[in-house]
């Protein structure tokens, strides 16, 4: 029954330690804020969709245009990835913008 009873007052005084590191933590940790200002949300979705529809619209026209031999793998991805990247945040900007938290 001795072993029991010591055996309670080590995790007790573990706990004790645990809940006072978390505490402590909990103090200095900051909220989570945006690094872009929420005013600039939908003057970021229209631009960046613009510019990712503009540089779609190269690639298609890019594709259409070049014949099979004179394509170069390299400026297709690049092409593709720019456009990706607009879409996808001017898509991010758009929903945030409209009420939808992602």
């Amino acid at each position: 029954m001795g072993l029991l009873h010591s055996g309670s007052e080590v995790e007790a005084k573990d706990l004790s330690i645990h809940h006072h590191h978390h505490k402590k933590m909990a103090q200095s940790v900051k909220p989570i804020s945006s690094p872009v200002p929420d005013a600039w949300y939908p003057t970021l979705a229209v631009f960046m969709l613009a510019i990712g529809l503009v540089v779609t619209a190269s690639f298609f026209i890019y594709e259409a245009t070049s014949s099979r031999k004179n394509r170069c793998l390299a400026k297709e991805l690049t092409t593709g990835a720019v456009a990706s990247v607009f879409l996808g945040f001017g898509s991010l900007f758009l929903l945030i913008t409209s009420g939808v938290y992602v």
